[in-house]
């Protein structure tokens, strides 16, 4: 069932003989799955009972699902016009929101704010290390807590019943106030993985004062309360298939697995596959180049921006398929250099670093070119080269192959703009995933919305328990895999045989 519920009912009567109590006179005419797990009452309401029960004769229960039992939070003697629920993922850089209606059953509104952590500092561990005095915590959880609480207001606090939150391990501890001194140094530990049903007044959300918190559990220091929500939505762990899923944000997060494993592993990836170590790289927006292409007849380069508004930049979709067209047309080596002999007269240097402009400054919205460098390149491969060395490893660690694996799901905006064909023709997925990868979206925040509606605790906590972390860091074979990884495609031709055949066409 969903995570609230309103129940209409009729007290049971109270009899002189019997066995009087008021909890009692509810208890009895609730739904058989209320009465199989047991009903919780607070004292608040309690003092209230007996009043509000000789008020009437027909009334609302709104119960509030919790792990072992249900909570009784309210009683109305009418209908309430609105209950509704929040579902928030809390990124780096955005806040997602779903505003869900519990009467209607239904989605009433989905969107994204920025996140105004960014004012100190644009990356996560630069915030990390800035909250490890408190004082500068509790200036990192007030900014988050009160832009949420704006958004909570819009829709009016009375009125909201019930959170499903969901946010990577650094930005669980931030929305919580929990110590990150020790999440930024060896062995890297987190405060907790679990975390109880919150009152609003406990985390400082704005929410009626009978409603409830629910945080997504961590899974590791790498995977947090965002990942669990995703698997949560992608269900790879039902599945008799074995499929991957890949959250690429501020790490490269990849999980292999069915109903009977998940195994998971993190790298640094995900800042350069998200367009994070260009210059003029951005994220997802607005304004950002989504799609660069090479015109085969006048070799001439064009693109396409979000929104159709002037280019600002271009994002992570952008970069690989750029790439892999300046590789297929020879405008790049397989190294990552700029081939001279092709495009000499296009090439540039600033501060002694070789560019390729892209745009010209009239054509963007700054007045600035956007351009990308050789060196930025090399990086780009050396991020697309872990992906790919990510992917092999776990296969590696069961005994299985690409061919094994049935589907390939692709989380975050990362996942929704993603050119596959690009990304094998890099090396950085295989060719395996030409048909069979799936763009989720936001699948932490659907995951999340996900609980609103069935509150299943039992399949959040498997998720959780049954993942198993693949450490990179003590892994040899990692380093010697990523080797024949870093160049396009890879240094082994024949694990890419489609693209092998593209060369040759060329």
């Amino acid at each position: 069932m969903e995570a609230l519920k309103i129940y209409p009912f009729k007290p049971s009567k109270a009899v002189t003989g019997g066995s009087n109590f008021d909890t009692e006179r509810i208890f009895s005419v609730l739904p058989e799955e209320v009465k199989d797990k047991g009903l919780k009452i607070e004292l608040p309401l309690l003092q209230k009972l007996p009043y509000i029960l000789r008020e009437g004769d027909e009334f609302y229960a709104l119960l509030i699902r919790e792990e072992k039992n249900f909570f009784l939070a309210d009683i109305f003697k009418e209908r309430p016009d609105k209950v509704l629920g929040l579902a928030i993922d809390i990124g780096s850089t955005t806040i997602a929101f779903y505003i869900y209606d519990f009467l209607k059953g239904e989605l009433l509104k989905e969107y994204s704010i920025y996140n105004p952590q960014i004012e100190f500092g644009e990356d996560i561990l630069t915030r990390l290390h800035f909250a490890k005095k408190p004082e500068n915590l509790l200036k990192l959880q007030e900014r988050t807590l009160s832009a949420i609480n704006q958004e909570i207001e819009k829709v009016g606090f009375e009125n909201v019943y019930y959170i499903s939150l969901c946010g990577n391990t650094a930005m669980t501890h931030f929305i919580l106030g929990l110590p990150v001194n020790y999440l930024i140094v060896e062995p890297y530990v987190a405060v907790a993985r679990w975390f109880p049903l919150f009152k609003g007044e406990e985390v400082g959300l704005k929410i009626n004062p009978r409603g409830r918190i629910f945080v997504f559990p961590l899974a590791g220091t790498y995977f947090g309360g965002d990942l669990i929500a995703g698997l949560y939505e992608a269900e790879i762990y039902k599945k008799g298939e074995i499929s991957f899923y890949v959250d690429v944000g501020t790490n490269a997060e990849v999980v292999l697995g069915n109903k009977d494993f998940l195994l998971a592993c993190a790298g640094a990836a995900g800042p350069a596959l998200e367009g994070g170590i260009f210059e003029c790289g951005l994220k997802a927006q607005p304004g950002a180049v989504e799609s660069f292409w090479i015109d085969e007849k006048t070799l001439s380069l064009s693109y396409k921006t979000i929104g159709d508004e002037r280019p600002l930049g271009f994002c992570g979709s952008a970069v690989i398929q750029l790439i892999a067209d300046l590789f297929l047309h020879g405008w790049i080596t397989p190294e990552g250099k700029f081939n001279l002999k092709k495009i000499g007269p296009l090439i540039e240097e600033i501060n002694g670093e070789r560019v390729l402009e892209l745009i010209s400054a009239e054509k963007t919205k700054q007045g600035y070119p956007i351009y990308i460098k050789e060196g930025e390149i090399k990086s780009f491969l050396r991020s697309k080269g872990a992906m790919f060395t990510i992917l092999t490893l776990l296969c590696e660690k069961v005994g299985l192959t690409f061919e094994d694996v049935e589907k390939f799901y692709v989380a975050g905006s990362f996942g929704n703009h993603i050119d596959v064909r690009s990304a094998v023709i890099l090396g950085m997925l295989p060719e395996e995933a030409l048909f069979k990868t799936i763009g989720l979206g936001n699948s932490a925040g659907k995951g999340a919305l996900k609980f609103l509606k069935r509150a299943e605790y039992e399949e959040i906590k498997e998720i959780t328990e049954r993942i198993t972390y693949l450490e990179l860091n003590v892994e040899g074979r990692f380093m010697e895999l990523l080797t024949g990884a870093l160049i396009i495609p890879h240094v082994n031709l024949e694990l890419f045989p489609w693209v092998k055949k593209l060369l040759e066409e060329k």
